[in-house]
């Protein structure tokens, strides 16, 4: 139950497969912890969504971001440069969590200041104990900065 004090954690998902956006919103709704989960589908949106800019002016600002590496129209990495370029982005935790194994990606992604990174597990039971550890640990375990 959220109060002004203690608002609601805001989880801004952006991933193109509904297949793995609808798992992490099963785990999520599982969870004592509340939250607001927002998917978006592609890093142009995202984008728009964390500057506030058009249909998402007054969107809250997300208390954590789960980031796909390969995303339409913008990608993933290029969305995670701009995260972490911007003085009032930079602080919101970014995980990336991807399908890609590559050492190149892992790499860029820790050069570029994400936070974690993530392969998701092909296996059903390991991706669901995935996100719970996200969810434990990000949204309980950690402290944020206030959004």
């Amino acid at each position: 139950m959220s109060d002004e004090s203690n608002p609601p954690k805001v989880i801004l998902l952006v991933e193109d497969s509904k297949a793995d956006s609808r798992l992490v919103q099963e785990v999520l709704k599982t969870s004592t912890i509340d939250h607001e989960l927002i998917i978006l589908r592609d890093g142009l949106a995202a984008m728009a969504f964390l500057q506030q800019q058009g249909e998402y002016e007054n969107c809250p600002r997300p208390n954590l971001i789960l980031l796909d590496l390969n995303l339409p129209k913008k990608d993933g990495r290029e969305v995670l440069a701009e995260i972490k370029q911007n003085p009032t982005l930079k602080r919101i935790p970014v995980v990336v969590l991807t399908t890609s194994h590559n050492e190149d990606d892992v790499i860029a992604s820790y050069e570029l200041h994400v936070n974690c990174y993530l392969t998701k597990s092909r296996n059903l039971k390991d991706l669901f104990k995935m996100v719970q550890g996200i969810e434990s640990f990000w949204l309980e375990t950690v402290t944020l900065p206030a959004s």
